[in-house]
């Protein structure tokens, strides 16, 4: 029986996706001076696509990530690759108008066609499947799911949609626990950090140079703005900062409060047999329900249950992960009950008060990029986040400034009281998902 920690990589956390992680490449620390078209900050998908967008373009590229390649939410996320970027672009209207609205929802599929064709021109393997589904816990929930199917119908959605009531959704699931569920196979899931190293390789072989172990510090603006690390720095023309729910309140305070690191984690379960996976998941979808403290769950390659959720935003790990999600698991497919447990991990990602990502400019550098708050889509929404500040930065395009034009409000209560605000808050929202 393996150990729910079978491996300890330096300054990786342990996770079903270390484990089986095709490419640790390591990369070596900044201990010089040197000079970049643009300085990139963060080592996750945000940050290694804009290297790879701007080496396309012919930009000389340094990107510092304070720890590893993947480590934070790129490498431990549920792995599920889902149309769309933000929760509902029509509520900021009066500030992008109808056109801008219309631009997001396109950019929600361009994002997923970004990261497929990525993986098929690159030959990374990270194991994609297509084919995923919204799952409705109420009936309430089905109206929604109607209304999204319809809407889909309206943006000239291209991939295939269902909507499925209770009597046809054991098609795609054997549960009981859902009332329906839209499908969506230009959706899908794969494993998220073979996805961020071989993407990595990618910039490499661009010409990229990646440094890691080594955190920014400090950035001093200007028309040559510098990042200083503890042993070296970089100047540059541009700065992009893709630290998300990493970033910190020091080296950005703007950004720093207007992001907040929220807690999700998961369990991979003992490798399931055929028939088990036939039972439960008859078509290796990837699955989402549609509460705010929502479960979420797929196959892995080897015929594990991955199952996640939870959603902490007190900044507090559980005690006991496995005991805190088994009984959701178990809850969704109670033919799993006693299954062993074989992995349990969880990480920080960042969410922002309006659930739309910002990507942007800090309004007093023009010269300083920056994208974080993803709000659970983040494995579409960052390669798409990549190629806006890309075309900005070589002038190909001003699709940016789309998102830069929405406002995001800085959370209340400064670094110390923001998460025990917001967690309050959506307390109340948990509270309505149960009525």
């Amino acid at each position: 029986m393996p150990a729910k920690s079978p491996i300890h990589s330096q300054h990786y956390p342990d996770s079903f996706y270390l484990a089986t992680a095709n490419d640790l490449f390591e990369h070596p620390r900044l201990t010089e001076n040197i000079n970049a078209d643009v300085c990139i900050i963060g080592g996750g998908f945000s940050g290694i696509n804009t290297a790879i967008e701007l080496r396309q373009r012919g930009y000389s590229v340094v990107l510092l990530e304070a720890k590893r390649i993947g480590w934070g939410a790129s490498g431990r996320n549920g792995g599920e690759l889902i149309r769309g970027i933000g929760h509902d672009a029509s509520q900021f209207k009066n500030e992008i108008g109808e056109q801008g609205v219309n631009a997001i929802e396109q950019m929600g599929f361009e994002a997923v066609d970004i990261v497929i064709e990525r993986i098929n021109e690159h030959h990374i393997d990270c194991d994609l499947h297509m084919g995923y589904c919204d799952l409705a816990v109420k009936p309430r929930h089905m109206d929604d799911l109607a209304e999204e199917f319809h809407e889909l119908q309206r943006q000239g959605y291209q991939k295939p949609i269902k909507l499925l009531d209770r009597s046809q959704i054991g098609e795609v699931i054997g549960s009981d626990f859902y009332q329906g569920a839209l499908v969506d196979m230009g959706s899908g899931h794969l494993h998220p950090l073979n996805l961020a190293l071989g993407e990595a390789r990618v910039a490499r072989e661009l010409g990229a140079q990646l440094f890691e172990y080594s955190p920014a510090e400090k950035i001093v603006k200007g028309d040559k703005p510098k990042v200083i690390t503890a042993q070296g720095q970089v100047t540059c023309d541009y700065i992009v900062i893709a630290g998300n729910g990493y970033i910190g309140h020091s080296l950005s305070p703007y950004l720093g409060g207007k992001v907040l690191p929220t807690g999700t984690y998961l369990l991979a379960t003992e490798p399931l047999t055929p028939q088990q996976c036939a039972s439960i998941i008859p078509q290796n979808m990837a699955f989402a329900d549609m509460r705010v403290a929502l479960d979420y769950f797929h196959l892995s390659a080897d015929r594990r249950l991955l199952f996640g959720g939870l959603c902490t935003y007190s900044g507090k790990d559980p005690k006991d992960i496995e005991a805190a999600l088994r009984p959701n698991l178990e809850k969704v497919f109670p033919q799993l009950k006693g299954i062993r447990i074989d992995y349990e991990w969880g990480g920080m990602m960042g969410i922002g008060a309006n659930r739309m990502p910002q990507i942007g400019r800090l309004p007093d550098a023009a010269n300083i990029y920056f994208a974080q708050a993803y709000a659970g889509h983040g494995v579409n929404a960052t390669h798409m986040a990549a190629r806006l500040i890309a075309e900005a930065i070589s002038q190909q395009s001003q699709r940016i400034d789309v998102f830069n034009d929405i406002k995001h409000m800085t959370f209340p209560g400064g670094p110390m009281f923001r998460s025990p605000l917001l967690a309050a808050g959506m307390l109340y929202h948990r509270m309505k998902d149960l009525l």
